[in-house]
């Protein structure tokens, strides 16, 4: 029959993913803290044994064997006058009270070097904590040797004292916690660079925080698609950009943003990608509005855009939807730099490319009616092909003196219609004055007949 501690310990593992013997480590943890606070002592080193079946726990005093100090240390060692205070020990014994700063730290150091068994600027001396001279350990043990732990079981209490209790609690909920926390970093460690899926929680200072299972991820406002709502209990996919261990454990890093999630989403999406029949070459994007996508297909049977696209674009506006609607166009890579970049300004058409390949520069010659949609809205399609192909591309007509005959007659015909707009206001006036002056006649001709009707 199964003991109540080991259905908890069982209970404690499922529900936070951490191993069975890392809980036996805290409980046995939590238990040297107990007996250290009413039945030890500072020169113990303090380990327990723990039966989770029965659960019984067993104390020992573990130290390591070492060579005896010489004959005079160990003379005032066996009187407990050594090893020797100093100075500012004996000052800090006179005036415990309302210790400086500086003799704080000084006491913090003395603590850390007596864990050690070092102190600051001297070698390795004799640790009474942690070892035992090898004249007293084999007064406890015969034929003990060396560097061998010497293993002094102590008696084990009825019953703990209230204080010791709750330093065990805060002991196993500490070491339980910080067990999880390296088992939720391990986990996630591996998901680094990788897509994933979340659940938005809520908004907080640092962004938008994504439910991911065990953990929460950070999206943060410079990661997150411009215009893209992000509603309580939506689902969506991030990019994982970094996995940091904090003292508030692992803090997850994600984006929307990010090019790479462009590339997981189509290993995702597109089977001939995910086994590498089709390989992405580049990748260059504008978050939330366009992105360019250069293919290569490794096999001649395959047509790397239309397996990309799928069957009445099945596939790629299932990309598209992921990214909140963002346009993206498939271009087919190809090793010839004027064939690259003629497909990468698609869907306008090129006559010819020119390019520089000491400077990588290329002119691109189109139609007129081509050469808005060459350079795109505010320049966007020029500045992602040439994001894509790493060339700086310049744009020009196909007839450049037609350019300038278009410019030249829309100057002319502007001074014209401003030469209009200022003959309008003395059209006007003259309007208005010939309008007054028949005004004021018919009132004259009134005022006259409505005196002659009065005479009569």
């Amino acid at each position: 029959m199964t003991s109540p501690i080991a259905t908890a310990i069982q209970q404690i593992c499922h529900e936070k993913g951490i191993s069975k013997e890392a809980v036996i480590e805290t409980i046995e943890s939590a238990l040297a803290a107990a007996f250290r606070k009413d039945f030890g002592n500072k020169m113990q080193n303090i380990k327990v044994q723990f039966d989770i079946e029965t659960g019984q726990s067993r104390v020992f005093d573990v130290k390591m064997v070492v060579e005896d100090l010489p004959a005079e240390e160990r003379e005032l060692w066996l009187k407990g006058e050594w090893p020797p205070k100093s100075e500012e020990e004996n000052a800090r014994e006179q005036k415990p009270e309302g210790k400086s700063k500086e003799a704080k730290m000084e006491d913090r150091k003395a603590k850390e070097s007596d864990k050690h068994g070092v102190t600051e600027g001297e070698e390795k001396r004799f640790n009474p904590k942690t070892e035992v001279q090898i004249t007293d350990a084999q007064e406890q043990q015969k034929g003990i040797a060396l560097g061998e732990e010497l293993v002094m079981e102590l008696d084990v209490p009825s019953t703990y004292g209230r204080m010791a209790a709750q330093t065990a609690k805060q002991v196993i909920i500490q070491k339980i916690r910080e067990a999880e926390r390296v088992m939720i970093y391990e986990d996630f460690k591996d998901k680094e660079h990788t897509l994933i899926t979340g659940v938005v929680h809520r908004r907080d200072a640092r962004g938008v925080l994504i439910d991911l299972g065990r953990a929460n991820g950070v999206l943060p406002y410079d990661h997150q698609i411009p215009g893209e709502r992000y509603n309580q209990g939506s689902r969506i996919k991030a990019y994982v950009t970094a996995i940091e261990m904090t003292p508030k454990g692992p803090q997850i890093l994600l984006s929307r943003t990010n090019t790479e999630i462009v590339r997981e989403l189509f290993a995702t999406e597109i089977p001939e990608v995910g086994s590498e029949a089709i390989l992405i070459r580049a990748i260059a994007r504008e978050p939330g509005a366009r992105s360019k996508v250069a293919v290569e297909s490794t096999q001649d049977s395959i047509d790397p855009i239309g397996s990309c696209v799928g069957q009445r674009g099945s596939r790629i506006q299932t990309i598209i939807s992921e990214l909140g609607g963002e346009k993206i166009d498939i271009i087919e890579y190809n090793e010839s730099p004027t064939t690259y970049i003629a497909n990468a300004l698609s869907p306008a058409k090129t006559i010819r490319v020119e390019v520089d390949a000491a400077y990588k520069i290329a002119k691109v010659t189109v139609k007129e009616d081509q050469l808005s949609l060459a350079i795109g809205r505010e320049g966007q399609n020029v500045r992602l092909a040439a994001q894509l192909t790493g060339w700086k591309i310049d744009i020009v007509g196909e007839d450049g003196a037609m350019t300038e005959e278009v410019a030249s007659a829309d100057e002319q015909t502007t001074p014209t219609s401003s030469e209009e707009k200022n003959t309008q206001p003395d059209q006007v006036e003259k309007e208005i004055t010939e309008n007054d002056k028949e005004l004021s006649a018919d009132a004259s001709q009134q005022k006259k007949k409505k005196k002659k009707d009065a005479k009569a």
